[in-house]
């Protein structure tokens, strides 16, 4: 089977341009890398490489995640779609193991990402260094190798997954519905746990998350995730992403009583400085 790696970007040049020389450097090249360019300036550009690229325009306002992915995956030709949010620089075995478990298990399969500081892979960079500096996700582990199912489908992470192509199409991608930032990745989660499609999580490689600074929370993505929300309460009965609505909650930009949630006031500039993270390592 074939291998279409999927990658959604906009205004983020040297985050993509890192993904893609993990890619070359693979020891399984995919077959194609789709890009969906969501309005950068300068549009995205690709210098050549071993394996065809194909680069797609999406013109949407803020950042259309679920149609970005949608978008990817309905001009990919691979039989298998990996999922990489360009931040990721991808581990050399990374693909080769995809493929494999995807050959193996009809399942959604997540791989883990390792985080780097902000110096980490900027300009040459070195596999074996950045597996001596980079750390693991707090709250979600993996297997040191081989794969292990994970019955919370609230845990899939769009950053780093892989799918059959045909199992995508059958569970109707992401769902549009969701506009902008927040919910729509727990919300393919559910629906695959809904399909009976098991989520795994597979161990022993992976991806370097590239450093970028964050605000925490995502004040500057209020508007969205409370429409989101409204969204998926709606759908499934839950809040989704209950950390942050309870930080928005506190801070007095919303209100939430039963399955009613209301915007009260956007943050300040002060308020999202405030929440900036800035690394000093």
């Amino acid at each position: 089977m074939t291998m279409s790696v999927l990658t959604i970007v906009k205004n983020r040049p040297g985050h993509l341009a890192q993904l893609i020389e993990g890619l070359g450097r693979c020891e399984a090249l995919p077959d194609e890398l789709v890009i969906v360019d969501m309005g950068s300036d300068p549009p995205v550009a690709v210098e050549a490489t071993d394996f065809p690229v194909h680069i797609v325009r999406l013109d949407q306002p803020g950042l259309p995640l679920a149609a970005a992915r949608n978008a990817a995956a309905h001009a990919a030709r691979g039989d298998m779609l990996l999922f990489l949010d360009v931040d990721c620089i991808p581990m050399r075995g990374l693909t080769a193991a995809m493929a494999r478990a995807l050959t193996e298990q009809d399942a959604l399969i997540c791989a883990e990402a390792l985080y780097l500081g902000p110096k980490d892979a900027r300009g040459a960079w070195d596999e074996a260094a950045l597996m001596q500096c980079a750390k693991p996700h707090p709250v979600r582990p993996f297997p040191a190798a081989g794969m292990r199912e994970e019955h919370n489908a609230g845990l899939f992470w769009s950053l780093i997954f892989g799918i059959r192509r045909e199992r995508f199409v059958e569970l109707g991608g992401f769902d549009e519905a969701f506009t902008g930032y927040g919910a729509e990745d727990t919300d393919f989660g559910f629906r695959a746990r809904e399909a009976a499609l098991p989520l795994l999580f597979l161990g022993g490689t992976g991806a370097f998350h590239q450093y970028h600074d964050v605000i925490d929370p995502p004040l500057q993505h209020l508007a969205d995730i409370v429409r989101n929300a409204r969204l998926f309460r709606h759908k499934w009965g839950i809040w989704p992403m209950e950390g942050w609505l309870a930080a928005f909650e506190k801070a007095g930009l919303i209100a939430r009583e039963g399955d009613a949630i209301s915007l009260v006031r956007m943050p300040t500039l002060a308020e999202v400085d405030a929440a900036r993270i800035i690394s000093s390592d």
